[in-house]
């Protein structure tokens, strides 16, 4: 299994649960994963990432292209068209679509659809049409999402202290 993780994964867990200076096991994790073909993100989210100068910004840069993944022609000639055609037949205000359009979970979403990648993030389904929401995007489109916690089950992470 493929996962393709949100900004938000990235910024609560070295806000939150696993912080830099206290969980860096986290972070190995990451990129064990990555360098074992199983987790990635998107460049729009690295971009993202790197807008602030703090850490993360630091760690998005120092991760390869092989970690943030670029656009290619199956994201952008058939998958970006079928989010935003999902997108626009909802009840979505214009400005709100518009936003969601230029914001990275759009082509984050666009990846997974076009590689068959399951989608990670914190955000939660919700009826409010004032946001696009990632969870809402992919049930819509049959794409997987999960939160980080249950991808972290599933593929048996473990942060164990040496003895």
């Amino acid at each position: 299994m493929v996962y393709l993780l949100d900004a938000n994964v990235f910024i609560e867990s070295k806000n939150r649960h696993y912080g830099f200076d206290f969980c860096p096991a986290f972070w190995d994790w990451l990129d064990a994963q990555n360098h074992a073909g199983q987790v990635y993100s998107v460049e729009r989210v690295a971009d993202e990432l790197k807008k602030k100068a703090d850490a993360l910004a630091t760690w998005a840069a120092a991760r390869s292209s092989t970690f943030f993944l670029p656009l290619d022609g199956k994201v952008l000639s058939v998958a970006m068209p079928r989010v935003s055609t999902w997108v626009t037949s909802q009840s979505y205000k214009e400005a709100v679509i518009n936003e969601f359009l230029q914001k990275a979970d759009y082509y984050l979403i666009a990846h997974a659809l076009a590689h068959g990648h399951v989608v990670v993030t914190l955000e939660i389904w919700s009826n409010s049409l004032k946001k696009v929401k990632i969870p809402n995007v992919c049930a819509g489109l049959n794409i997987k999402c999960i939160t980080p916690y249950t991808m972290l089950r599933r593929e048996n992470a473990r942060f164990v202290l040496e003895p």
